[in-house]
């Protein structure tokens, strides 16, 4: 595989992105006291305003990557006819999952339930039977399905560009314009809002994860916790980014994801097993059910009479975290993908992620549920204090061998934040580089300064600081999306219905 070390970038677009950052995220370390307010108060009117736009495009978004993968275009390869994925499957599926999720999961997994525990939605009461039917079901849902549908819309589409109209970029203005991404002025504002999407998603991402290494380390080593010790985290997570992605594809973010895959898998395997292994698979299994049986009035709900805030504080915020990466997991996905079917790639993000997803939710998250039922920890309490980060370190630090699976906890985090950050950077380095051919690569010193650069923008969200603010940044980041996605759907099909295909 080509490292294509003299891989000239898109200068237009690279000192655009770069300067447009700096814009936003200086302010935010030199006024946060002035700039959390604004932040916060932009997003309640976008959540307000635009919430039932993110909304339809997740409807919408499921009801088209259904009809392709049953359709007549599901057996469309992305690639040619005798193409062969470059990928192992089992490697395939750890780099989408890896990319897809990041270190956000273990964030939310243990403790998403905990918030709608004591304030639950559909009215019911804070802390009943009904408060907890809801806590475990809805972090399924918002993990599942629809997520993955938004992430296979772009890898879809982006991938058809790519592999079948042989479109030389990996941005997601290719997919819009096609070959007039070349030479179109739109282009760069489309692949600008994508940068910019990613650079908010992946720091909003690295934002909640850092503190979280940083209340493990404190747990293990009785250092106190704080900005300079987040600060510390970030710096040796994004030097562990920054060599990976030097390393490349096959050798860094490959080797990476499979061995995060496999420690996973342990870890949850062993709190599975020295937890509360009969309540954990009861609690899991009604939660899957109850998800099921309402998961059509839980993607519709609005709110309208109530207006409690909860579909605009939890439901529209994880679909603009979703639409925010959706085009970089399309991009990246799209490059580990040629040789697979549309149909292969839709099912596969959408089981295989979801499953992922609802593992860890089912199993973390029900432990901690346990210790809070049992009066063993406090967890609810914490949580809604301020202290998520802490809590998820005595959820962990309370299991048998508590300290090994707190180290062990860590290093998944770390992993999975790595994984996050290398393909980000990968994908960034693509869009900003003037022109790709399947199997090539952007510049090493290009992956390699955005490796570093997308540390900046999770230092400013920590010193504003508050979860509020880290889900605006989300909010912000994927409404420009939310439109593109209408103009790539309109653009994949026609496509699909003026090329031949061997259907």
């Amino acid at each position: 595989m080509a490292d294509d070390h003299n891989k000239p970038i898109d200068k237009p677009t690279f000192f655009i992105a770069v300067v447009s950052m700096l814009i936003v995220a200086v302010p935010m370390i030199l006024m946060n006291k002035t700039m959390g307010p604004f932040i916060t108060q932009l997003y309640d009117w976008v959540a307000s305003n635009m919430g039932l736009l993110f909304q339809w495009v997740a409807i919408a978004t499921m009801i088209l990557l259904g009809w392709l993968a049953f359709g007549k275009y599901g057996s469309v390869k992305l690639g040619d006819p005798d193409d062969v994925p470059e990928f192992s499957t089992t490697s395939w599926i750890a780099m989408l999952f890896s990319a897809g999720v990041g270190g956000g999961l273990l964030y939310w997994a243990g403790i998403e339930w905990a918030f709608y525990y004591d304030a639950p939605p559909f009215g019911a009461k804070p802390k009943s039977m009904d408060a907890i039917k809801w806590a475990t079901s809805y972090g399924l849902f918002h993990w599942g399905f629809t997520a993955w549908c938004i992430y296979a819309l772009p890898t879809v589409a982006i991938g058809y560009a790519f592999y079948k109209k042989k479109i030389p970029y990996l941005r997601l203005s290719a997919a819009i314009l096609g070959d007039k991404a070349a030479t179109s002025p739109w282009a760069k504002v489309i692949d600008l809002a994508f940068m910019f999407g990613l650079i908010g998603g992946a720091g909003t991402s690295l934002a909640l994860t850092t503190p979280m290494v940083s209340a493990g380390l404190s747990e293990l080593t009785g250092i106190e916790s704080g900005v300079p010790l987040d600060i510390f985290v970030i710096v040796v997570c994004v030097s562990l980014f920054a060599a990976s992605v030097y390393l490349g594809l096959e050798k860094g973010i490959k080797k990476l994801a499979d061995a995060n895959l496999y420690m996973s898998i342990v870890f949850l395997l062993f709190v599975l097993v020295a937890g509360p292994t009969g309540f954990i698979l009861a609690m899991g299994t009604e939660s899957i059910g109850t998800m099921i049986n309402n998961v059509f009035t839980m993607i519709t709900w609005t709110d309208p009479i109530k207006e409690t805030g909860f579909v605009q504080d939890w439901t529209i915020f994880y679909w603009a975290w979703w639409l925010a990466f959706a085009p970089y997991v399309g991009i990246f996905v799209t490059r580990i993908s040629k040789g697979r079917t549309i149909k292969q790639i839709i099912l596969s993000m959408c089981a295989y992620g979801s499953l992922g997803a609802w593992a860890f939710y089912i199993i973390l998250g029900n432990y901690a549920l346990f210790l809070e039922l049992e009066n063993i920890l406090p967890v609810a309490s914490m949580v809604n204090g301020g202290e998520g980060f802490t809590a998820i370190a005595k959820v962990i630090s309370s299991l048998p061998l508590g300290k090994v699976a707190l180290v062990v906890f860590t290093l998944v985090v770390i992993i999975f934040v790595a994984t996050t950050y290398d393909s980000a950077s990968y994908t960034l380095a693509s869009a900003a580089t003037k022109e790709l051919h399947a199997g090539e690569n952007p510049a090493r010193w290009h992956r390699l300064f955005w490796a570093f650069f997308l540390g900046i923008l999770p230092i400013g969200l920590m010193f504003i600081g508050g979860l509020k603010v880290v889900q605006s940044a989300t909010l912000l980041s994927g409404l420009p999306i939310a439109f593109a996605f209408v103009f790539m759907t309109r653009t994949l099909l026609r496509w699909l219905k003026e090329d031949p295909h061997e259907t």
